[in-house]
């Protein structure tokens, strides 16, 4: 029986714990009409309350999988997005809190990109000459321009793989939104540094000449990650001095000096799972979101390994975090009553396209 929606306002000042309590009845009412999904750097609280967790490729299996009336999205908007993509259309896709975005996502707009690819037009045929890819941290709209160009997207798990995809359909890539990890993974298939370019897409043609477009093996967007930025090879020196047996594994969203100057490089899940199979009373300097540090500083303190954050400086996933225990209460509580709230819907035409992009990196995953 479907009730009058509940307005937020009634749990802005709900303590936490209370929460926690409404949330683990309303999961109990709700059963498994219901599933919550968890990124990896979801802060704690909200966290705990994850039927699934993982980074974004899995999540993106995930979530094709789940056979639930109600995907509850604890991530960002793009997370949410892709869950309603590759979900059955009977199964609705929800973000607790619609502010819940990601400022590398938004450093690519579908209008930059299509103003690139017209000033590409300028100096060669982009859909004869490149292939465009787009990391799974952009909005549904970037993916579908992907699937319409004979596009893929990819994750930081897969980056590698899904560039020797894209050089056997054409000679170039346009990669977008994150400099870093095109250029690191560019980087381990032996690509030189001077023909991986920034596209600025401020300026006209990128800022770049029509030589060095005619010369880049990989057009590498100007965008990055506001929390992997952070971490700075100094940070490295000072642990390496500190600590000469210590271990140094860093995320490919970090700057390519901080990927050079690390032992490993890898996704959240690659992170975890090295420091997992990592002998005993081991030490590690780790350069990704504060939460999943956090998390699996707790986890392995039995093991006795030592897990260190890289950056003196406290930095997490802000937006991300906007999702709190009193927007997933309210989210939850909501679906009891019969009511959705904060449903995230792609429009079927852009949907369609994403999913060529997606079902291209799923198949070689």
């Amino acid at each position: 029986m479907q009730h009058e929606a509940i307005d937020f306002e009634h749990y802005d000042l709900l303590q936490d714990e209370a929460c926690a309590q409404r949330i683990i009845e309303a999961k109990k009412m709700l059963g498994k009409r219901a599933v919550i999904l968890a990124h990896h750097y979801q802060r704690a609280d909200v966290y705990r309350h994850a039927d699934l967790t993982g980074d974004s490729l899995k999540l993106s299996f995930l979530a094709a999988q789940t056979d639930a009336d109600y995907l509850v999205f604890c991530g960002v908007h793009f997370m949410a997005e892709v869950a309603d993509i590759l979900s059955s259309p009977q199964q609705v896709a929800i973000l607790p809190d619609m502010s819940a975005g990601c400022s590398m996502a938004d450093m690519a707009s579908l209008s930059n990109v299509e103003r690139a690819w017209r000033d590409l037009a300028d100096v060669l045929d982009p859909d004869e000459k490149i292939t465009p890819v787009t990391y799974i941290n952009s909005a549904a709209d970037l993916k579908a321009f992907c699937g319409e160009h004979g596009g893929i997207v990819c994750t930081s798990s897969n980056a590698g793989k899904v560039l020797q995809w894209s050089f056997k359909q054409r000679e170039k890539v346009l990669f977008f939104p994150d400099q870093h990890l095109g250029r690191w993974s560019g980087h381990q298939l032996g690509i030189p540094l001077d023909e991986m370019v920034v596209w600025n897409f401020d300026e006209p043609l990128g800022g770049l000449t029509p030589e060095q477009i005619k010369k880049a093996k990989i057009l590498l967007w100007k965008g990055h990650c506001s929390v992997h930025q952070m971490f700075q090879p100094h940070h490295i020196i000072r642990f390496r001095n500190q600590h000469p047996d210590g271990i140094v594994i860093s995320h490919p969203e970090c700057s390519f000096e901080v990927c050079k100057a690390s032992d490993f490089v890898g996704s959240t899940e690659y992170i975890i799972r090295t420091i997992a199979e990592a002998p005993n009373d081991t030490r590690w300097l780790v350069g990704t979101e504060l939460n999943l540090v956090s998390r699996i500083t707790e986890e392995f303190k039995s093991q006795g390994k030592i897990i260190q954050f890289m950056s003196p400086m406290v930095c997490m996933c802000s937006t991300m975090a906007r999702i709190d225990p009193q927007h997933l209460a309210w989210t939850l509580e909501n679906l009891v009553n019969g009511n959705v709230v904060n449903q995230i819907k792609v429009p079927e035409s852009e949907a369609k396209l994403a999913k060529l992009s997606l079902d291209r990196m799923l198949k070689i995953s």
